[in-house]
């Protein structure tokens, strides 16, 4: 059986779970998710916790357990506590700043570049070399991250871009100058 899958998820004090078939609505103090599921899968909530079981022991099945657990259990922590993505900027005169609701960053194109905030999902600058990207949905706070590195993604000789925090980029070693 799925180590995942059969763990019990449990349900914070401040947050309600409703289960309507296959559809799964979780209410918290920082928003309200809801995602349809699988028909295979039996999902109930008993005592404080949500409980996802699976008919019959094929591939199929065992994947789709462990996979609905989880993105249970990351509706349920978005909702109580959120995700954050972090992202450095590296490079001399690249920064980055709040203006409004965008964000408007220097990557040493001849135009700034301009990202709104979208729904669900904010941004915070607390240095000119950093960016945290903020919301409930675990997929839409990755997605938005990623699209946010695509705009200047880190060269391996020096190492200027945009990064995750704590990412480490290979770098190469430049031309060397022998002959003539």
């Amino acid at each position: 059986m799925s180590r995942i899958g059969r763990k019990p998820i449990a349900i914070p004090a401040n947050v309600n779970v409703t289960v309507d078939g296959n559809k799964v609505t979780v209410a918290g103090p920082k928003g309200t998710l809801d995602s349809t599921f699988h028909a295979k899968m039996a999902i109930a909530v008993e005592g404080g916790n949500v409980v996802v079981s699976r008919p019959d022991d094929t591939n199929e099945s065992k994947a789709l357990h462990g996979l609905t657990r989880t993105l249970i259990s990351n509706m349920v922590t978005g909702v109580s506590e959120g995700f954050t993505k972090d992202l450095e900027v590296i490079g001399v005169g690249y920064r980055v700043a709040k203006q409004g609701t965008n964000l408007v960053m220097n990557l040493g194109y001849s135009h700034q570049v301009i990202i709104p905030e979208s729904d669900g999902i904010k941004f915070e600058c607390p240095d000119p070399n950093k960016i945290k990207v903020i919301g409930i949905d675990k997929q839409k706070v990755g997605q938005v991250a990623a699209e946010i590195r695509e705009k200047r993604p880190p060269e391996p000789y020096k190492g200027k871009g945009i990064r995750y925090a704590g990412e480490y980029i290979i770098r190469k070693e430049g031309k060397t100058g022998k002959g003539k």
